[in-house]
């Protein structure tokens, strides 16, 4: 691997030092770790800054975040991405990072276009809600995850539901030490010809460090010449909000109970060649923690590597490490159990000596240049992953496996449909219809088009004026008072409605999320949350299943950059229950759906669970989107491959005659959009090939093989009807070949920049 690898350069993602921490430490030894033993490979790291004007790194340190400065997170995103980075090694500890349970660093996760490989460091039992979230999308948003206990892999496949195929065993490097007497140590710390027990790692009140203080006055009646070192500097954040509260505490104790003389604090953060000394001169290592939950500790690795008898609670990393006499568990907070199992340790040279010969056989494993090997493998295999679902991606685009050439993007009759206040709601022929007026649905969409339209780099200016006059028609729409939106405007600017429909306020709120969470301009992300923060409440007084559709895309939008938003997040919590309880209340074995009706925009509904269920990690509510869409995708599907909607001319109920006719256009976009997130949510290309089905329904893969799509205009007839193609080219019918053409684009975008997605399914 190390001559055959193809991975050029790699990023280090977390703290670094000189910053006081373990995670710092431990992103410092893997990166140096794995340049040293892959020396093709450039190593750099992206390290978060926890205090103003950070640290003095080193040059390997080539970018900075500000922990609680999204901004920065979005920076660093854009960084690796010029920078040609072919894999991201991140670093995960929900502290580390800024937002609510450090969920800024999705934001960093979502922009990036390589593969990412996410090292927990904590895995939680009994996650919070917000924590839950971030671990979901840790997930979701990771081509691997590596863990460092056997107890950790199985908490993420039975907690998270992770996929067990991306989950790697790796354990916590060490330095590789020689098997060494510890005497050899002593006289550098002046406590030669004593018995030496050791804790080191930085000091905070859950390191239970005052059990072993109440326990050496039953050691030292024993073993006289007992000294227990306390090594480390007290942890920053504990530093900074109680100062050194707790090694007084400690020190007081030891005072109190009359064993100053044989406890010695060395209150310092020792570099590595120092901490090997340390863990050299002791005869037993011991971990007193508090906290049942850590699934991770690099001081008891580093310790039991180096073969010292150990004697610790049972935290998970502990009880996994020490088993089969390895080492020795007590109870948590039991002083007495610490005395009982330290003494009969050092009055059992053979025991201990076996322990020792057990844990140092084991510790080789754990060295750091095999870790180096393993984490390498683990690149490897998340490139070749996302290149095979690039071929794959590719492969699928096409029935005759060619990629396909889509039509430019020309926004001629767009630009005619629209004035100063708006977007025209119909045309006669490609003339606007003025007596029709506007509508919010309409410039919605617009809304819509132009952000994704910024996001492709298509005609900035246009799109940016698009934005412009569509976000101050949807903010005139809306009414202060009644928290509702208008939907119907005159062409001489008179609301026509006292308020508009709960679809057209899910729509609204749609293109609102989409601007809070992708516009790429300040005015428009501030606009647009204003007005969806005002807007959503009503949303759950609704009893429209589309405009909950509507309005959970719109989140989970407005939730990939304010992923911290509790009010929203509940929200979408709520609105999901309710589309999964109406399927479960009006689907049978032969109709999989949400009603007893076919009717307008259908694929709205089961795309809401699928961006809803892949955002929040919750497989059932997935997969119920999944099953929906592709039973309406199959019963959309013509004997001769095509795609056919549901007519409008009666729609199709269940056990009645479906309406072959008139075709709507929305229907094409809505599957087409559908079948994209299915695609992104499980990266099977069945998805990407129907979703390219309802696209080619517009430019002529249809029932009368006739094109909707104007090229000459740059417009879209309003509908397929049983024997013509309706002449006019509405608003509505415009925007959505528009915005499937967009959506096409980008997908291919995809492909292009092999940023492939990234399953969550098992």
């Amino acid at each position: 691997m190390k001559s055959n690898s193809k991975i050029r350069k790699i990023a280090f993602v977390g703290d670094h030092l000189p910053r006081k921490c373990g995670i710092a430490t431990f992103t410092t030894d893997l990166l140096a770790a794995v340049a040293g033993a892959y020396s093709q490979s450039q190593c750099l790291a992206v390290s978060v800054n926890d205090i103003a004007g950070g640290y003095e790194y080193p040059e390997v340190v080539r970018f900075e975040i500000e922990e609680q400065d999204l901004s920065s997170y979005l920076r660093a995103a854009d960084f690796l991405n010029i920078s040609n980075v072919d894999i991201v090694c991140l670093q995960h500890e929900f502290g580390i990072y800024g937002g609510p349970a450090g969920g800024h660093i999705l934001a960093l996760l979502r922009e990036l276009r390589m593969p990412v490989v996410t090292t927990l460091h904590t895995v939680l039992q009994e996650p919070r809600p917000d924590q839950r979230r971030v671990m979901n999308g840790l997930i979701a948003l990771s081509t691997r995850l590596v863990v460092m206990a056997d107890r950790g892999r199985r908490m993420l496949e039975e907690i998270y539901h992770a996929p067990p195929a991306k989950i790697d065993l790796i354990a916590h490097g060490i330095p590789d030490v020689g098997f060494v007497d510890p005497t050899f140590f002593k006289d550098q710390f002046g406590v030669e010809g004593k018995v030496v027990l050791l804790t080191f790692g930085l000091l905070s009140p859950n390191k239970g460090i005052e059990h072993v203080l109440n326990a050496l006055p039953e050691i030292l009646a024993e073993f006289p010449g007992v000294v227990y070192i306390v090594l480390g500097a007290t942890h920053p954040n504990e530093l900074r909000e109680h100062g050194e509260a707790y090694r007084l505490s400690l020190e007081i104790l030891a005072t109190r109970n009359k064993i100053d003389k044989n406890v010695i604090f060395y209150n310092q953060f020792v570099d590595i060649e120092n901490l090997k000394e340390f863990i050299g001169a002791a005869d037993l290592y011991i971990t007193p923690y508090l906290n049942e939950a850590q699934i991770t500790s690099g001081t008891l690795a580093y310790a039991f590597g180096s073969g010292k008898a150990v004697v610790s609670t049972p935290y998970w990393h502990a009880a996994e490490l020490l088993a089969e006499d390895r080492g020795v568990l007590v109870p948590f907070g039991d002083a007495p159990a610490v005395a009982r199992e330290v003494i009969a340790l050092l009055g059992d040279d053979t025991r201990r000596n076996a322990i020792r010969k057990n844990a140092y056989k084991l510790g080789r494993e754990m060295v750091w240049s095999n870790v180096a090997q393993l984490y390498m493998r683990s690149f490897e295999c998340a490139r070749l992953e996302v290149a095979a679902l690039s071929r794959k991606f590719l492969a699928a685009r096409t029935l005759d496996q060619k990629p396909r050439e889509l039509p430019p993007m020309k926004l001629n009759h767009l630009s005619r449909m629209t004035d100063s206040t708006g977007v025209f709601q119909h045309a006669v022929f490609s003339v606007p219809n003025f007596s029709e007026g506007y509508c919010t649905d309409d410039n919605a969409r617009a809304f819509i088009l132009a952000v994704l339209l910024s996001e492709l780099g298509e005609d900035p200016e246009a799109a940016r004026t698009l934005a412009t006059t569509s976000a101050a028609f949807l903010h005139h729409a809306f009414d202060l008072t009644t928290k509702r939106f208008h939907n119907h405007m005159s062409f001489d600017r008179r609301w026509l409605d006292e308020q508009g429909s709960e679809d057209s306020q899910g729509r609204a709120l749609w293109a609102l999320g989409i601007g809070v969470g992708r516009s790429p301009f300040r005015s428009f992300q501030m606009l647009a949350g204003q007005l969806f923060a005002l807007a959503l409440p009503a949303l759950t007084g609704f009893t429209s299943p589309r405009a909950w559709a509507f309005g959970l895309i719109g989140i989970h939008e407005y939730l990939r950059r304010l992923d911290g938003d509790s009010l929203v997040n509940q929200t979408r919590e709520t609105l999901t229950s309710r589309l999964m309880d109406l399927f479960d209340a009006s689907s049978h074995p032969d109709w999989r759906w949400f009603e007893e009706e076919l009717s307008y925009d259908n694929a709205k509904l089961a795309q809401a669970l699928i961006v809803s269920g892949q955002a929040m990690g919750r497989e059932p509510v997935l997969q119920r989107g999944l099953e929906a869409l592709r039973w309406l995708t199959e019963m959309q599907m013509s004997d001769k491959g095509h795609f056919r909607p549901i007519g409008s001319n009666g729609f199709y109920r269940r056990g009645g005659v479906r309406a072959a006719f008139d075709q709507q256009p929305i229907e094409a976009h809505a599957t087409l959009s559908a079948c994209l997130d299915a695609y992104r949510a499980t990266s099977d290309p069945w998805w990407y090939e129907h979703a390219q089905r309802a696209f080619d329904w517009f430019i002529g893969w249809n029932d009368l093989g006739r094109e909707l799509y104007s090229p000459e205009t740059g417009g879209c007839h309003d509908g397929l009807h049983v024997d013509r193609v309706n002449a006019n080219q509405g608003a509505e019918s415009t925007l959505a070949f528009l915005l499937s053409l967009a959506e096409m684009q980008l997908a291919q975008n995809i492909v292009t920049s092999f940023r492939a997605p990234i399953a969550i399914t098992g």
